[in-house]
């Protein structure tokens, strides 16, 4: 596995990504009307792209399959951590957390979901609030987390 630059043509794979991830990893935490709402399948790629240009972001490679993604800003808000179905419990999160963490100087603030909250506390993260997050009329449950 490689870890490099997020590279434009990559947002479609990303995208892709984004939403089977949702769909099987989180499943065990969220209902399916949750799922639908949090990844539709209809993402904007010209407003991902340009979020990922602006951000500093990597996506994790093994045998020329993106097998998972993240990116933080220069506030040290860390906005996407997904991986590959396929892939979960290879250490792929823990090598794409380590690079965006060494990316900034400032504390570091991500909004985990239920499924990733363990992930992160395990890295040293405090809960600051469990929140309810509206999509289009159906709230999912995250919690604001920080790592100073």
């Amino acid at each position: 596995m490689i870890i490099r630059a997020y590279q434009s043509t990559d947002c479609k794979e990303l995208a892709e990504l984004f939403y089977n991830t949702v769909h099987t990893v989180n499943a065990k935490d969220y209902t399916k009307e949750q799922l639908n709402v949090w990844a539709t399948g209809q993402v904007d790629l010209t407003k991902w792209n340009q979020s990922f240009q602006e951000h500093f972001s990597i996506v994790a490679v093994d045998d020329d399959i993106i097998v998972g993604f993240g990116d933080i800003d220069k506030t040290g808000y860390l906005d996407h951590l997904f991986v590959h179905s396929d892939y979960q419990r290879k250490g792929i999160a823990t090598a794409i957390c380590n690079q965006l963490e060494s990316a900034v100087q400032e504390s570091i603030v991500t909004h985990a979901s239920i499924t990733a909250r363990p992930f992160f506390e395990k890295r040293g993260y405090k809960v600051i609030k469990e929140q309810q997050v509206e999509r289009q009329g159906i709230f999912l449950t995250n919690f604001v987390m920080i790592k100073t």
